[in-house]
């Protein structure tokens, strides 16, 4: 036995599965044995006392998870700080754990009510007394971890736990003597894994497989080089036999059914303390404040599911929720989250959302040099298609050139100061880029929940559109809108794949052209080859159109388009020679519409007018996207994906594909502005002329197709 080492435990007099708070209790109620139960304690028990000095604190009718120690809080020398349990089912244990630690000399430590802490079943010490683990994500909140490094002097890193069977750290985690660690790494999400591995190196690492963690391998009771636990694998016995510990095997099956196991059933009193290490949390807190209309337009949950996704835990401070059905709500909320990393990456996501600082008037955004053309400072900012602006000097910015995926370059002109989004490649030196998240807001209209009863709405219809009918309902719309933009002198993009004019849609593309609707096209080499091809030789990939069917030598059509294209030097000049007489291209030509074909290592040729220079062609799609109100995107998931990540938010988006996949991933960007339309590309065409034929000529008859 080893005097120095002491542990705390509870017999089980009163312990059942009374309730479910936790996966392993579900099923179980009232179904574990109290004659086995005891059993299985006391084999534990005697084999602890036969290695350690083990103290009893006396069991509570009521209260069954009081055998379950490890809960009872956190100890390191003589300080202790006091469990706060999340479930009420628990809470009541406090008192009795309280009492027994004062009278036995302790200084107790007692968290906020409202933060849960549960004691050294989510905080774990490095047997060498180094450090702190300390496990949140179901019943220990983050925020307690600063008060943990405070109380206890100790460096305190922070794990997120993801898998709801493995709520507390000690099911998944088990430190062992000499620096080993007994874990099971799908318990964590990646980041978590990360900071483990940086502290443990491999050749210390035991990780477990499921059926081992399930068994609860790693609630498992360490004294000295002897390892107790529930079960292990003959592999899992074999490894720590290897590298030196005495692995006893003590069956606690009926513990397993309320969520524990040898750990939970022990809460070790005589913890390594190193006097030369001190204080250390890396967690930071941030107050952010959010306005609009917060819980019907859903932005509250929105922001609350990003913090806990993202790794973070929250504080509501403050909620004035909206006295009128018009009137927006204000929400303070503190954020926390286990390091910087962490913390810019949750706040970046909540600007999206349209939080900001608080209070927003006292931090400028943080800017940094451009070490060299093309290259930003780290942590520099990533833009979004949100209008965003920038605190500098005191006063807020707007950025120019607003889109998703730059850096916010910043130049002090003899005009003033000017924020402009910029891709990478286009920082040059003497500008300076904005870094972290202070001192950033987004610019969001506030949400009338009127205007979509109103019509005036240009509202997310969903990705999934189940009927012809639904279809058109949707093309009313976009018919509506497009007309209105044309009779305004708006401006229209359509940035559309060969499938345009695989499937019939090449002669009202270019109606839509012809009647003004576009302003703007933008595709690849292939649907311009596709369409000149049709029209010279009524042929698309080598198929007729008239009558679907190949024709014997088609598949070399395109190639003989393409060579009748480089022969005459452009697609203009092939128009001017009377040589293409219809078509969207033709169309394009006739009518002034600038066009823009981004070539890719795929196309044939290319046709002369292609881009065959991929940031010459992203910078002629910036260009022509300029003051754009509205873009069809027409079944070309890369070039639609381009165009998106090239857009600022305000610019009504139309995704439509037959498949239902390429139309979500296109239109789910965050924005009230985007409709998917899941149909063939074809139809939607000649419904969309039918539409528009209709707001022209009300009478006109709406044929059916």
């Amino acid at each position: 036995m080893t005097d120095s080492i002491r542990f705390l435990m509870c017999a089980p007099d009163h312990y059942d599965v009374d309730y479910v708070i936790n996966p392993w209790m579900e099923g179980n109620i009232h179904k574990s044995s109290r004659d086995r139960a005891v059993d299985q304690w006391q084999n534990l028990y005697h084999i602890i006392k036969d290695r350690a000095i083990v103290d009893l604190i006396p069991a509570e009718k009521g209260w069954p998870d009081l055998v379950f120690t490890a809960n009872a809080g956190l100890l390191l020398g003589q300080n202790v700080v006091l469990s706060r349990f999340l479930h009420p089912e628990r809470q009541g244990e406090e008192p009795y754990f309280k009492k027994w630690f004062e009278e036995n000399g302790y200084t107790v430590y007692e968290l906020p009510k409202d933060l849960p802490f549960e004691g050294a079943g989510d905080a774990l010490l490095d047997r060498e007394g180094r450090w702190l683990w300390a496990g949140y994500g179901f019943r220990t909140e983050l925020d307690s971890h600063p008060y943990l490094a405070k109380w206890l002097d100790v460096e305190v890193i922070s794990l997120r736990l993801v898998d709801p069977r493995f709520y507390h750290l000690d099911t998944c985690f088990c430190p062992l003597s000499g620096g080993y660690l007994l874990y099971y790494p799908p318990a964590f999400d990646s980041y978590s894994n990360h900071l483990i591995e940086r502290r443990v190196a491999e050749e210390k690492r035991i990780v477990l497989n499921e059926l081992d963690a399930v068994n609860f391998g790693c609630n498992s009771v360490n004294i000295n080089n002897t390892v107790i636990m529930n079960k292990a694998s003959e592999s899992l016995k074999q490894r720590l036999t290897e590298l030196g510990y005495e692995v006893l095997e003590t069956p606690l099956t009926e513990f397993l059914k309320a969520g524990g196991a040898a750990k939970c059933l022990t809460l070790r009193t005589t913890e390594p303390v190193r006097e030369e290490l001190h204080a250390v949390t890396y967690l930071e807190s941030r107050t952010l404040q959010m306005r609009g209309h917060l819980l019907d337009a859903g932005i509250m949950n929105r922001a609350l599911d990003v913090i806990v996704d993202r790794g973070g835990s929250f504080k509501v401070l403050n909620f004035n929720l909206g006295a009128e059905r018009q009137s927006t709500s204000l929400a303070e909320v503190r954020v926390s989250a286990p390091d910087r990393g962490v913390m810019e990456d949750i706040v970046a996501d909540l600007i999206d959302i349209g939080a900001m600082d608080v209070p927003e008037d006292e931090r400028d955004a943080l800017l940094e040099p451009v070490p060299m053309g093309g290259v930003a400072p780290d942590d520099f900012y990533v833009t979004t298609i949100y209008p965003t602006e920038v605190r500098i000097k005191g006063a807020w910015v707007r950025l120019q050139n607003q889109r998703m995926d730059g850096a916010i370059a910043v130049r002090e002109t003899a005009e003033g100061v000017v924020a402009r989004c910029k891709l990478l490649r286009d920082l040059e030196v003497g500008e300076k880029v904005v870094v972290g998240v202070h001192g950033i807001r987004t610019v969001r209209k506030v949400e009338d929940r009127d205007r979509a009863s109103a019509g005036e709405e240009f509202s997310f219809m969903g990705s999934g559109v189940s009927s012809e009918r639904r279809v058109e309902l949707v093309v009313e719309k976009i018919a509506w809108e497009l007309r209105q933009i044309r009779d305004r002198g708006g401006k229209v993009a359509v940035t559309a794949g060969p499938v345009v004019i695989h499937t019939g849609g090449s002669k009202h593309l270019a109606r839509l052209i012809r009647e003004g609707y576009v302003q703007a096209l933008l595709g690849g080499n292939a649907i311009a080859v596709h369409d000149i091809e049709q029209s010279l030789m009524g042929t698309s990939l080598g198929v007729d159109m008239q009558q679907g069917v190949a024709v014997r030598g088609g598949h070399r059509h395109h190639l003989k388009t393409i060579n009748i294209v480089r022969r005459y030097g452009s697609i203009a000049k092939t128009v001017e020679e009377g040589i293409i007489t219809k078509g969207v291209m033709y169309e394009c030509v006739k009518n002034n519409v600038p066009f823009s074909l981004a070539g890719s290592i795929r196309d044939d040729g290319p046709l002369p007018d292609t881009q065959m220079d991929l940031i010459k062609a992203q910078e002629d799609y910036g260009r022509m996207l300029e003051g754009v109100e509205m873009i069809l995107m027409l079944s070309t998931m890369l070039h639609s994906i381009g165009v998106g990540n090239m857009t600022p938010a305000g610019v009504k988006m139309v995704c439509v594909d037959i498949n239902p996949a390429v139309v979500t991933k296109l239109s789910d960007r965050g924005s009230v502005e985007s409709v998917g339309v899941v149909t063939d590309v074809g139809l939607f065409l000649s419904l969309l002329v039918q539409q528009l034929e209709q707001l022209t000529n009300p009478y006109v008859r709406n044929l059916s197709l």
